[in-house]
Order: C-alpha cells, then sequence, then structure tokens
C-alpha cells in the first residue's frame, strides 16, 4: 500500500511539473498513461525514426545496385552474343551453362576464365587438329626414312616411328570411309566397317598414350618395332610372325608335372621370362594388340606386294 502511494505521488508531482493538473486534485488514470507515452516517445521515438530513415537509405542504395548491375548485365550482353559465348567456352574445354546459370552469368564465367586463363585460348580439340594435320603431312615414304634408323638404341625415335605408322594407317582408313558415296553410307557393310573403325581407335588409345608418353615396356617396343619393319618392307608374312610371337609368344605350357628330378634343368628359368604371350596379361593389351591386327590387314591392303609375301591374299575389285 506504501509503495502504491509513493508511486501516484511520484506521477502527481510529474503532472504538477508539466503543468498539466493546474489546480486539480484529481486526475484520471487515461491523462497519465498519454503522459507516460508522450515521454517514452520524446526519449526513444527519435532513435526510431533515425533507424528507420537508415533503412530506407539502405533500401535506396540497394536499389540503385541492383539498376546499376541490371544495366551493366544489359551492356554486356550487348557486348558478346551467346553463340560466341559458346564457342569460346567449348574452346577452352568448359561447360557452356552450368546448373541453375543464366547466360548472363555464363558470360561472367567465361570473363573470368579468360582473366585467369589467358594463354589457354587453345583447347585439347585444338590440339588434336593440329596433330591431326600433322598426321595428314607424313606420307608413306617420309616413314620409311624414319624407319632406317630403327632398332640402334634410340627408344624414343623408335616409339614415334610405330606411333607414325599407327595414325598414318588410321588416318588412311578413316579417308577411305568418308570417300564413300551416300548410297555406300546407308549400306549395313559400311556402317558395321565405321563402327569396326571408331573401335579400333578406341582400343588403340592405350597404346597411343604410352608411345607419346615413352613409357611403353621394352619387350612390346621390341616386338611392335619388329612389326613395323616388316611393314615397312611389305613384308607381311613376317610381320604376321612376329605378331604371333607378341600376342601368343613360344612360353610352354607346363602340363602336369612341372618339376623333374631334383636338380633343375640348364636354361630352365629363360624360359619364363621371355616371349610372354601378352594378349593373356590384361585386357588393355588384348584389345590394342587386336587393333593392331586390323591396321595390319589395312596395311596390306593399302600397300600390296607379291601374292608369296602377303598373308591372305585376295584380289581386290576396282
Amino acid at each position: 500500500m506504501d509503495i502504491l502511494k509513493a508511486e501516484i505521488a511520484k506521477k502527481r508531482k510529474l503532472l504538477e511539473e508539466k503543468n498539466v493538473l493546474n489546480s486539480k486534485k484529481y486526475f484520471k488514470r487515461g491523462e497519465l498513461l498519454a503522459k507516460e507515452q508522450e515521454e517514452y516517445l520524446k526519449k526513444y521515438g527519435q532513435s526510431n525514426k533515425e533507424a528507420e530513415e537508415e533503412k530506407q537509405q539502405e533500401e535506396k542504395r540497394e536499389k540503385t545496385k541492383r539498376q546499376e548491375s541490371n544495366e551493366s548485365e544489359q551492356t554486356e550482353s550487348a557486348c558478346l552474343p551467346r553463340p560466341e559465348v559458346i564457342k569460346r567456352l567449348r574452346e577452352r574445354g568448359h561447360p557452356i551453362l552450368l546448373y541453375g546459370e543464366s547466360e548472363i552469368q555464363a558470360f561472367r564465367r567465361l570473363r573470368r576464365i579468360e582473366i585467369q586463363e589467358p594463354e589457354a585460348n587453345k583447347s585439347d580439340t585444338e590440339k588434336l587438329l593440329k596433330e591431326d594435320a600433322l598426321v595428314d603431312s607424313v606420307t608413306y615414304e617420309f616413314i620409311q626414312e624414319m624407319a632406317k634408323t630403327m632398332g640402334q638404341g634410340n627408344r624414343n625415335h623408335d616409339m614415334n616411328v610405330i606411333m607414325a605408322l599407327l595414325q598414318f594407317l588410321l588416318t588412311m582408313w578413316g579417308q577411305q570411309l568418308n570417300s564413300a558415296t551416300a548410297a555406300e553410307k546407308n549400306t549395313v557393310k559400311h556402317k558395321m566397317t565405321r563402327a569396326t573403325y571408331t573401335q579400333t581407335q578406341v582400343y588403340l588409345k592405350p597404346l597411343m598414350r604410352k608411345l607419346k608418353k615413352k613409357n611403353l615396356p621394352e619387350d612390346i617396343c621390341d616386338s611392335l618395332m619388329e612389326i613395323t619393319k616388316c611393314l615397312l618392307e611389305r613384308n607381311y608374312i613376317m610381320a604376321s610372325d612376329a605378331y604371333l610371337q607378341m600376342a601368343i609368344g613360344n612360353a610352354p605350357w607346363p602340363i602336369g608335372v612341372t618339376m623333374v628330378g631334383i636338380h633343375a634343368r640348364t636354361g630352365r628359368e629363360k624360359i619364363f621370362s621371355k616371349n610372354v604371350a601378352h594378349v593373356m596379361n590384361d585386357e588393355t593389351q588384348r584389345k590394342y594388340i587386336q587393333a593392331l591386327k586390323r591396321l595390319m590387314t589395312k596395311c596390306q591392303e593399302y600397300f600390296p606386294t607379291d601374292p608369296s609375301r602377303c598373308v591372305e591374299y585376295s584380289t581386290t575389285k576396282d
């Protein structure tokens, strides 16, 4: 009760100071609440207004930024058309449009890529086109000249000659397929040949990769070098023998007892250390050895020789 009287006295004194009551001894509760609200607004209302003004200013700034960004996007989109953006992204090997990305964002991504990688204007496809152009410029006679210095201890040169011959034969095969007429391309035979050609390209990729990186195993490199020499000499029977030696090998297959007696035979360790059957090592080797045989057949077709030096000789109709 005393606390209530003290609070009422304090409020009454406050009203008297503001000359609200004048000569009144009593006042309404509504007047007291109105006065308290007025005092609160005087103390804290100004800060709220300032905060609201700041919010409004921030909103205005954001609106201006959005307008500027929209204007810049419009100008940027006008600077470079979409087909050009697609072309440049493809040249660099990047996706033309990411998930949830707009065309303008793709253009900005292209600009960032061009700034970060200014010298990377040539993609892998362009490099492959250059390599194809180099292969087109190589002739059969040029490869024959290169092969004269094979087997002299320079492994890198040997691998270069092998790779040049394989690429040359693949190129000739592809040109032969492309030169077919429209009616021939619709035949089942041509479609099957085209599928075989594509499969051969895929099968040869691991071998070509090893030849480029110069990390082909020594035994396989020796076999391929011998096959290449025989193909360039147009001795296809010798090339076939070297191919079978590489693919099947002459390692004996032990049946039954593998060790007779208590003493090892002289030179027994050499039987399993040389001429291993590479075709049975793994699936990758089997595939590129099979693709190599297809190219050997094509080489005999493109560069015929005497029937006595051919494998499965047959005349072709002009």
